[in-house]
């Protein structure tokens, strides 16, 4: 079941995108006062001015009583060289521009009580109608007759987004912290658990000295043949496809699963940083039951802030705060407790993931309509497995709902098992210097700056495996040749290490350093 839940978890991961919206603004006046509202447009359909000033300007004449599917008891002198506003609904956009053009109508929007989403239409469609074409919010239109009354002056224009904003600095140092502090949590823990196990590679199992256990490094999910990673890859492959034919019932199975997922992830971490700051804990016993406070704490703060996200999730303003926090401990704890066993593992699994990103962002459009794909994505809430931050140069648009770079949590995950894997190696290996942590790491920030140079000259998102998975293969790679490891790299370790018997049992053992391991230790070493 454990299991199961990860793959759904991270098929959401890997498949999280973002609908691509041409939104604009709609300028209102009245010769004394103005005001802005959101609107949403087709560029291929209706090119939009860019300034307010080179924006032409009609008068707009109100008809939401009207769904304009067809021109009867419409008087064309009424609408002739005006702007015109219609409810949404019934029939298609284009109809609706062919019966407003007919008439003569300059300007058609479509007042929506509904989601707002990207106008679309076929070839034929686009080629018959001449007139601008966009959406506003039905409330809009109401809070601008109170303001003006039906003396109203509208004007369409798009102001230019900057390709290159702040926010992708910290994305990017979002993304490359986290995969970094992965693979530190990932060395300390395999300190500790490289003297818990003694761990026989070629017997795949490892045992707890005092007592049985399934874990290889504290791993809960240890990958260690191609099998088993064909059929992890091939269950998410699945799980893409059931997402495709019931996105509005598995996206709120998967917020759900997001929000337990990403509590228990956060207390992982923050139980961690207490260990490392010596923050004790006071314990105490219920009918035979032994409790710590620390421990209770913890758990009412993140399942609060899982809550709190959860009820809270659509608001943009300030949300997105939680939603990295809890994705941070996500991608931690994901790294922490998903164990590869060897390079000849992370091969295939990198090269799978790669596959399977790339199909999804170029491949699949061709087999789905567009149009279709934009309304269901923009009608059902969105996967919450991304990393979201406000584009600071997007200021101008943000009426429509904020502007936000955003990264997907598989971005960080996969390469960070490839990074974690290295991390693990270095003490396998006793490397003091970190040899494989610090290049898979420089790796994985040369890849990512690669991908948003590539999105930022493409003008289009970027299936970021693409770049990262080579990047930090061949890196890691690269460093075994030139250090003559790649068959112990390739194949993992036979031995490991053999626990100590009064090892110690909190966190901040693990960030001791060599000198003390050797002290606490009371068997041979196998580097």
């Amino acid at each position: 079941m454990d299991t199961a839940v990860r793959i759904v978890v991270f098929t959401a991961i890997v498949l999280a995108s973002q609908v691509n919206c041409q939104e604009g603004i709609l300028h209102i006046s009245n010769g004394v006062t103005d005001k802005e509202y959101c609107l949403v447009y087709n560029q291929s359909w209706t090119p939009l001015s860019q300034t307010l000033d080179a924006a032409l300007q009609y008068p707009l004449v109100n008809l939401t009583s009207t769904l304009l599917c067809d021109a009867t008891g419409i008087q064309p002198e009424v609408v002739n060289g005006k702007a015109l506003v219609v409810m949404r609904g019934v029939c298609d956009f284009s109809q609706k521009a062919v019966v407003a053009q007919s008439l003569g109508a300059t300007l058609l929007l479509l007042a929506s009580n509904t989601t707002l989403i990207t106008p679309s239409a076929n070839v034929s469609e686009y080629s018959s109608v001449h007139i601008p074409l966009a959406l506003m919010r039905y409330r809009d239109l109401l809070d601008a007759q109170q303001v003006f009354g039906e003396n109203m002056q509208v004007k369409l224009y798009a102001p230019p987004q900057s390709k290159i904003d702040p926010s992708i600095v910290v994305m990017l140092l979002i993304a490359v912290v986290t995969v970094t502090l992965g693979g530190c949590w990932c060395r300390a823990y395999s300190l500790c658990y490289n003297y818990r196990f003694v761990c026989k590679r070629d017997r795949l199992d490892c045992v707890l000295e005092g007592g049985g256990d399934s874990r290889a490094e504290g791993g809960d999910l240890f990958l260690y043949s191609p099998l088993k990673v064909i059929i992890f890859v091939g269950l998410m492959s699945v799980m893409l496809l059931l997402m495709y034919f019931f996105y509005n019932i598995l996206v709120y199975v998967i917020i759900a699963i997001f929000c337990l997922a990403s509590a228990s992830a956060l207390f992982s971490c923050l139980d961690a940083v207490m260990d490392v700051i010596g923050c004790g804990t006071v314990s105490f016993s219920i009918k035979n039951c032994k409790l710590s406070l620390r421990s209770l704490v913890l758990a009412a703060v993140c399942i609060s802030i899982a809550v709190v996200w959860g009820v809270y999730r659509n608001e943009d303003s300030w949300i997105w705060i939680l939603q990295d926090l809890l994705g941070i401990a996500f991608c931690l704890n994901f790294m922490k407790t998903i164990s590869l066993s060897n390079f000849k593992i992370c091969v295939i699994l990198l090269s799978l993931l790669l596959v399977y990103d790339v199909f999804f962002v170029f491949i699949t459009p061709f087999f789905t309509k567009r149009e279709q794909s934009e309304s269901r994505q923009a009608l059902s809430p969105q996967l919450p497995v991304v990393m979201r931050v406000p584009r600071f140069s997007a200021w101008a648009l943000n009426m429509c709902g904020m502007q936000f770079s955003i990264l997907g949590f598989g971005d960080i995950i996969v390469p960070g098992l490839l990074v974690a894997y290295c991390s693990r190696f270095d003490v396998r290996i006793n490397s003091r210097n970190k040899v494989y942590f610090i290049s898979s790491c420089i790796a994985y920030l040369l890849g990512i700056i690669m991908t948003f140079a590539v999105m930022l000259l493409s003008g289009m998102g970027q299936p970021a495996l693409l770049y990262l998975v080579p990047f930090t293969l061949i890196t890691a790679a690269a460093v075994a040749g030139y250090r003559k490891e790649m068959r112990q790299f390739w194949t993992g370790t036979t031995y490991e290490v053999r626990a100590p018997k009064h090892f110690p049992k909190h966190f901040p053992a693990l960030l001791l350093n060599r000198s003390q391991f050797y002290a606490h230790s009371t068997s041979k070493m196998y580097f």
